[in-house]
């Protein structure tokens, strides 16, 4: 997968976070760290990229973002709640105005009954709150890991374009 694919999109997406003053962290399981390696792809994004959490496995989730091990036991580390438990903790745990998560399975191994390959949870938060959603992707590995990308970075920039006035810096 080329990074150069998602430039139009982290483009919009930095000028975005660039006129309100914003930073972004992302968490990210299942996607290994390409959100953060297409944001920072694209020169001129330490204006407004932070840093990236790589929280593959459950342990790195709990340690470096905070998300409750209890969490991850009742629902599994793919699903809503964990999600949004990353996206917060990502919030929390950077200096940054907007953060975004995501988990899912990649495949080809992994699924379970109600969660098969292709399942991803994305969530985003803000000072404002937190919101999720389920995406069902088709694919091998490496397409069901690119759509979360782009799904990702046009949820980030509607939330942007949604909520939030350029130079708004409320955090």
């Amino acid at each position: 997968m080329a990074l150069s694919a998602f430039e139009p999109a982290v483009g919009a997406l930095g000028d975005a976070l660039r006129a309100r003053g914003w930073r972004l962290a992302t968490a990210e399981s299942c996607t290994g760290g390409l959100i953060a390696a297409a944001c920072t792809a694209v020169a001129g994004s330490s204006d407004w990229f932070e840093r990236g959490f790589v929280t593959y496995s459950n342990e790195a989730k709990t340690g470096l973002l905070g998300v409750d091990a209890a969490l991850i036991a009742a629902h599994g580390a793919v699903s809503e709640p964990v999600a949004l438990a990353m996206a917060r903790g990502a919030l929390t745990h950077a200096p940054v105005q907007l953060a975004v998560a995501v988990t899912g399975i990649a495949g080809p191994g992994g699924a379970v009954p109600g969660k098969p390959v292709g399942t991803v949870w994305l969530a985003w938060a803000d000072a404002r709150g937190a919101q999720a959603e389920r995406l069902q992707l088709d694919g091998d590995r490496s397409a069901v890991r690119e759509q979360t990308v782009h799904a990702a970075l046009a949820r980030l920039l509607a939330r942007l374009q949604a909520c939030c006035v350029p130079g708004d810096r409320s955090d």
